[in-house]
C-alpha cells in the first residue's frame, strides 16, 4: 500500500466552478494571462505598445470594433531607455494620462519575470495591464534558452496575472532566423512563448514604410483576430488601419506580392478624390472599398502617390502636396 503523501490534494472538475476569460482586447490581450507580443528591433512593437498604453488610460477604444471603456491603470516597466528623457516624453507624445502610468522604482536587486515586488505593485496600484519591455531584460539570473529555467519564471508569473487578474503583456525581440512560423522567431527558449496564451507579431510592411502591420500568431482562447495594421505619420503620430490583409509569412518578408492593377486602379481613384484638395482619409477608403479593393490595396497606392496623412481636430486627412510623377510612370520604371 502506497503511503500517503500530504504535498497534494485530489480533486474533481465537477467541484470548479467555470468561469468565462475576461478581455482587455478581445481576442488579442486577456485579462489574467500572458500575452507576448515581438518583432525585429525598430519595426514598431513598443510604439504600438505605448499608443495602446495611452488608449487604455484615456478610456478609448482600441480600434473601430471595440468600444469605449473605463480608464485602466497600467505598469509600463522598460529596462532599455531612460525614464525623465525618453519614457516620459514618449507617453506624453502619445497622449497617455501618466497619472495612470506606474513603474516600480527599485535600488539594488532587478525586477524579473518571477519577482515578488511584480504583484505587490499590481495590488497596491490596481493596475489591470502590466507591461515589460523587453522581456529579454527581466530574465535574471535564469537562461533564456534552457527551457527549465524558462518554464520555472514563466509559471510563476502566470499565477500572478491569474491571482490579480491583470493582463501581463511581455514585448519581446525575434532571433535572427531568417525562415520559419513567428512563434519560432522568438528569442530564447520555445517555452518563452509556449507559455503566453495570445502572441502578435509586429512588423514593417515591406512596400510601405509608414504601416507596421500586427498579425495575432498565436491564441489559445479564442479565434484568431484578424491582422491589423497602424500607421505612422511624418509627425510619429498613430492611427489605427482597420481590417489590413496580410499574412504573419508575408509580414516575415517569406512571401509577397501584390496585383499591380488593383493597385493602379486605387491609385487613381485616390488621385481623382485628392486632387488640388484636402479629403477625410475615411471618405477616400470609403470610396475605394466601393470598388471593391481591399485596405491593403488601397495603402499601397497611397504610399506609391506619395499621399500624406494629417490630423485635423482628432480626424485624419489626405492630400497629395505637388504632382510629380504619375502613378503609371513610376510603374514603368520599376
Amino acid at each position: 500500500m502506497l503511503k500517503a503523501n500530504k504535498n497534494y490534494k485530489l480533486k474533481y472538475y465537477d467541484s470548479v466552478n467555470s468561469r468565462d476569460v475576461d478581455w482587455l482586447w478581445y481576442p488579442y490581450i486577456p485579462y489574467g494571462k500572458i500575452t507576448i507580443i515581438q518583432g525585429d528591433p525598430g519595426d514598431g512593437k513598443t510604439t504600438f505598445v505605448l499608443n495602446l498604453v495611452a488608449l487604455l488610460t484615456q478610456g478609448k477604444s482600441l480600434s473601430q470594433t471595440d468600444s469605449e471603456k473605463e480608464a485602466i491603470v497600467a505598469i509600463y516597466q522598460n529596462a532599455e531607455d531612460g525614464i525623465e528623457d525618453t519614457i516620459k516624453p514618449r507617453l506624453e507624445s502619445v497622449g497617455a494620462d501618466c497619472s495612470k502610468v506606474a513603474y516600480l522604482e527599485y535600488d539594488g536587486k532587478p525586477i524579473t519575470l518571477s519577482d515578488d515586488r511584480i504583484e505587490q505593485a499590481i495590488v497596491n496600484s490596481g493596475a489591470k495591464l502590466l507591461v515589460l519591455d523587453p522581456l529579454q531584460a527581466f530574465m535574471g539570473n535564469a537562461d533564456m534558452n534552457r527551457a527549465t529555467d524558462v518554464r520555472a519564471l514563466m509559471q510563476k508569473l502566470a499565477k500572478i496575472a491569474d491571482r490579480t487578474g491583470c493582463a501581463v503583456v511581455l514585448v519581446g525581440h525575434m532571433n535572427k532566423a531568417t525562415a520559419g512560423k513567428g512563434i519560432y522567431r522568438s528569442l530564447g527558449s520555445i517555452d518563452l512563448i509556449a507559455a503566453a496564451r495570445s502572441a502578435l507579431l509586429v512588423g514593417k510592411v515591406k512596400d510601405n514604410e509608414s504601416v507596421r502591420a500586427v498579425v495575432h500568431i498565436k491564441s489559445n482562447l479564442a479565434p484568431q483576430g484578424k491582422p491589423i495594421a497602424f500607421e505612422l505619420s511624418e509627425n510619429y503620430e498613430f492611427r489605427f488601419i482597420e481590417d489590413y490583409e496580410i499574412t504573419q509569412d508575408e509580414l516575415l518578408g517569406e512571401s509577397a506580392s501584390f496585383d499591380d492593377g488593383k493597385i493602379g486602379n486605387a491609385a487613381k481613384i485616390i488621385s481623382n478624390i485628392l486632387k488640388d484638395k484636402q479629403v477625410l482619409a475615411s471618405e477616400v477608403i470609403g470610396a475605394c472599398k466601393n470598388s471593391g479593393l481591399s485596405t491593403r490595396t488601397i495603402y499601397s497606392a497611397k504610399n506609391k502617390l506619395g499621399v500624406r496623412s494629417t490630423k485635423i481636430d482628432s480626424r485624419w486627412v489626405w492630400e497629395i502636396e505637388s504632382e510629380g510623377e504619375s502613378f503609371e510612370d513610376n510603374r514603368t520604371n520599376e
